[in-house]
């Protein structure tokens, strides 16, 4: 039975992939914090890396702290590493993101993923960075819908942090961890470093609006990020200098390209539309809940 080492197993990554691997019949082990990551990874054949660091401040001491000792692990079990990367590493240029798309990362934290990236490609670890965009977990209130677009759903509004008009990529993580699994199942078969783009589900924040409208038969309106109130608060709350630095992003229309892992995954299947753009409606506007008898939601793909 392959086996997987799992870092950050309580985060959105590391719980997803937990599932994912042991649904496929993977005899899956959860890190544990503090101890040897290198005993731990003995007898893996594939370590998914969900750690991240426990505050923003420190990043560019502990990412790279974190980077060595998972490269020791693999080095020493023979492991492929699988890491979830993101869109950082591009900076302000928007487009079709793919794996040839030069990097120039446009902020302090897009440019540690970049140095992070390096360490990985001259370790001669075999790797796997499957690149996404903006988290979805369906099971929690703390990803991007929650904490930023659907934060006043309740009240009839969507919050766009940019452009409404500006194409984002969007990652829902049951996807993500399913092809990680397909991948790690090939990892034989792939180059020693693969960069993977993920290309999820890309939408608008308008044409979300459109979706959940036409979803709830509610009229929802768009709202505007409270963005000068976070800049107010970065001096005393970290937090907000991080989400501050990383606002440009959401003006810049870009989506990351489906080319490479069709090409190496060619039976993989996403979720609908429908059901990615819905994922973040709590409960009481539910389409299910809130569309009379007979009525049946429409949402635009």
């Amino acid at each position: 039975m392959s086996k997987v080492l799992i870092l950050g197993a309580s985060g959105k990554i590391g719980a997803r992939a937990a599932d994912a691997f042991q649904q496929a019949g993977w005899s899956v082990v959860r890190y544990r914090r503090g101890t040897d990551m290198t005993a731990a990874a003995m007898g893996c054949d594939v370590i998914v890396n969900g750690l991240n660091p426990p505050n923003y401040h420190n990043w560019a001491q502990i990412l790279p702290e974190i980077t060595a000792q998972v490269i020791a692990a693999a080095r020493a079990s023979g492991a492929t590493v699988i890491l979830p990367g993101n869109v950082y590493n591009f900076g302000d240029r928007g487009g079709v993101w793919d794996e040839t798309t030069p990097q120039r990362p446009f902020s302090r934290k897009g440019r540690l993923r970049v140095e992070m990236e390096a360490q990985y490609r001259a370790s001669g670890v075999r790797t796997i960075v499957l690149r996404a965009g903006n988290f979805i977990d369906p099971e929690r209130k703390d990803d991007v819908m929650g904490v930023v677009l659907m934060r006043g759903i309740t009240r009839g509004k969507l919050t766009s942090p940019g452009d409404p008009g500006a194409m984002q990529a969007f990652c829902y993580l049951p996807d993500w961890a399913r092809a990680a699994v397909m991948l790690a199942e090939r990892r034989g078969d792939l180059a020693c470093f693969e960069d993977v783009p993920f290309a999820g589900h890309s939408f608008t924040v308008e044409a979300l609006r459109e979706a959940v409208s036409r979803a709830t038969g509610r009229e929802i309106r768009i709202a505007g990020f409270p963005w000068l109130a976070l800049r107010l608060l970065g001096p005393v709350w970290e937090m907000a200098r991080e989400v501050v630095e990383m606002r440009y992003l959401w003006s810049v229309p870009h989506r990351l390209s489906g080319e490479k892992l069709a090409r190496l995954l060619p039976e993989f299947r996403a979720s609908d539309a429908e059901t990615v753009m819905l994922a973040g409606l709590p409960d009481q506007v539910r389409p299910d809940q809130a569309m009379g008898p007979g009525k049946q939601p429409v949402v635009t793909q």
